[in-house]
């Protein structure tokens, strides 16, 4: 097994999936407490770090799997590009990619 492939053992399908549905939470609970009435400095701080933090991380996960055939370039690029903005380009994204693999094979993808 190359360095490379054995760094990249916990990438899956399923791993960065969920992890995009968990940022596109962290998200939408970010811009709920934008949004909400009062100060809401300390919880849209912390959830603006989150989101930036795990965006970071999910462009370099997605990239990384995008060159080791996980996920499709569409997916990488959605989740780099846009994922910034709006995490649910991501995680939609994600969800047709596994329509297609399922539709195609008819198994689940790992």
């Amino acid at each position: 097994m190359t360095p490379t492939r054995w760094a990249a053992r916990p990438l899956t399908f399923t791993r960065l999936k969920r992890t995009s549905f968990t940022h596109s939470c962290v998200y939408l609970a970010l811009l709920l407490s934008a949004f909400a009435a009062g100060k809401p400095e300390p919880l849209t701080f912390i959830l603006g770090m989150t989101h930036g933090l795990m965006w970071i991380f999910m462009s370099t996960a997605c990239i990384v799997a995008a060159r080791l055939r996980i996920v499709s370039l569409r997916v990488a690029v959605a989740v780099a590009v846009l994922g910034g903005i709006a995490p649910f380009f991501g995680s939609y994204e994600f969800l047709r990619q596994e329509r297609g693999r399922v539709s195609r094979s008819g198994d689940p993808p790992r």
